[in-house]
């Protein structure tokens, strides 16, 4: 398990990977070539890959990401260290908070 800042990377097994998440199309890559998995509203900054692979997201953003790295990458962000990741599946989390009455994605 990784963690960088409000983002929790969860290894996963790949028989572990439903079909439906391997056939969910990939997100786009941002101007740069990277897979941002959140981008801070306030800074800028992004948790980011420039890996071979693929970020899967349905678009809710309470719903976990996934992640497949099919030769491992390396996780940056301007104010973190740098996270190595072995290949594989990944389960991306954002951190949550409670506020009166409703749960939302913590923003950066």
């Amino acid at each position: 398990m990784y963690r960088q800042g409000d983002v929790l990377i969860q290894p996963i097994a790949d028989d572990q990977v439903s079909e439906e998440i391997r056939t969910m199309p990939p997100a786009p890559r941002d101007g740069r070539g990277r897979m941002v998995l959140a981008l801070g509203e306030a800074t800028g900054h992004a948790h980011a890959l420039t890996a071979p692979g693929s970020l899967l997201r349905d678009g809710d953003p309470m719903t976990p990401d996934h992640l497949h790295l099919p030769s491992g990458g390396r996780l940056v962000h301007e104010e973190h260290a740098a996270i190595s990741l072995p290949a594989g599946w990944y389960r991306v989390v954002r951190q949550r908070e409670y506020i009166p009455g409703a749960v939302r994605v913590v923003a950066d």
